[in-house]
């Protein structure tokens, strides 16, 4: 007879297959457990072995770079290592807690207190830019093409700076202005002497302006004229004053019947005047150019005005108003002298004396106070 083999039992493969599961479960605990502390430790040693060795961290503070050595492995624990403390206002390359590695470059920029000035406020402001220009950007104060900054733009940025920002307006307005006419006087011959006359009314003038105005942060300090144009000319008042002397003061010597009633003697020749004319002013002239504007070519050099020949001793220059051109005169202390000339000088009781050298003319000069006896178309003779 065969051996038949027990058939094993659903129920003994069930308790297996519980005792199984059951040591699973009440392990995975530990497992588990197991896994994390075996995690923690090799971080700890990676940790502990990174942290301990020497790194080389180059620090740049303003642009000033240095490079130093540490085992600091977060970038807080190096600053407060090298003496370097971050304000609210500093910028820095990286976090603060980010970690740090060999060969790693930190850039620190440490902020400076700016005083700036600017539309009528005064404030403290940090920056850590380094011109005046890139700080004022920065504070989002507009400057315009005309303003003026002080310091100037390209000035580097220093501790404690005041910058000062000037607002530069100019204006340019249009005016009128009323120019004055000016008065103008000129001597009028037929006029008589000490009166005035009226010629030419005068006008003002206008003139339109453009003033260019400069204003800085509000207040005037320059103005000049850029343009100006005269809408309307001034026109002078013209005044014409009288030069006519009056008529010299004759003395007629004369009876009712218009006999003279006197005789007079002088250089021994005796004579009856016409006329005796008191005050008379003498002048000398020649021939020549200055006095006739007439040279020796001239056709008409020499000839007096009732044309004879000019003569030294004998010839005068009148107005033919006061004395009659041919009459001869006889002057106080000059002597016998015939009225043979006329000149455009020679008004009321004024004489040239005729003389051949300018040098005795200008010798002569200007003689007042003379007293003048008007003869007639006859010269004295001795008797």
């Amino acid at each position: 007879m065969g051996i038949i083999q027990a058939k094993e039992t659903h129920g003994k493969r069930s308790s297996s297959m519980s005792f199984a599961l059951r040591w699973k479960h009440e392990n995975l605990r530990l497992i588990l457990l197991s896994a994390i502390i075996s995690i923690a430790m090799t971080f700890m040693f990676l940790v502990l072995l990174y942290g301990t060795a020497d790194k080389s961290v180059s620090v740049v503070v303003n642009g000033q770079e240095t490079v130093v050595k540490t085992k600091q492995w977060v970038l807080q624990r190096l600053l407060d290592e090298q003496a370097i403390t971050i304000g609210p206002h500093d910028k820095v390359s990286v976090p603060l807690n980010a970690s740090i590695k060999d060969g790693d470059r930190i850039e620190v920029k440490l902020a400076v207190p700016l005083v700036v000035v600017a539309d009528g406020k005064t404030s403290t402001v940090y920056t850590t830019e380094k011109t005046v220009e890139a700080a004022i950007g920065e504070l989002n104060i507009a400057v315009r093409d005309q303003d003026r900054v002080t310091p100037s733009l390209s000035t580097l940025v220093a501790n404690a700076m005041t910058v000062t920002v000037t607002r530069v307006d100019t204006k340019v307005s249009e005016s009128e202005r009323v120019t004055p006419f000016s008065i103008v006087k000129k001597q009028d011959p037929n006029l008589e002497e000490g009166k005035e006359k009226l010629v030419q009314t005068g006008k003002e003038g206008l003139v339109v302006e453009h003033v260019q105005r400069q204003y800085e942060n509000g207040v005037l300090v320059s103005q000049k004229i850029v343009n100006k144009v005269v809408e309307a000319k001034a026109v002078n008042q013209v005044v014409a004053i009288g030069t006519k002397k009056p008529e010299p003061k004759v003395q007629t010597l004369s009876n009712n019947g218009g006999a003279t009633l006197a005789t007079f003697t002088k250089r021994g020749v005796s004579f009856k005047a016409k006329k005796i004319l008191n005050n008379v002013t003498l002048t000398a002239y020649t021939a020549d150019m200055e006095s006739t504007g007439k040279d020796e070519s001239h056709p008409q050099f020499g000839i007096t005005a009732s044309g004879t020949k000019v003569q030294e001793g004998r010839t005068i220059a009148v107005d033919p108003k006061v004395i009659p051109i041919g009459w001869w005169v006889y002057i106080e202390g000059i002597g016998f002298r015939r009225a043979e000339d006329t000149g455009s000088a020679i008004k009321g009781s004024k004489i040239d004396v005729y003389f051949d050298s300018s040098k005795l003319a200008n010798k002569f000069g200007r003689k007042k106070g003379y007293t003048v006896y008007v003869l007639g178309p006859n010269k004295p003779t001795s008797s």
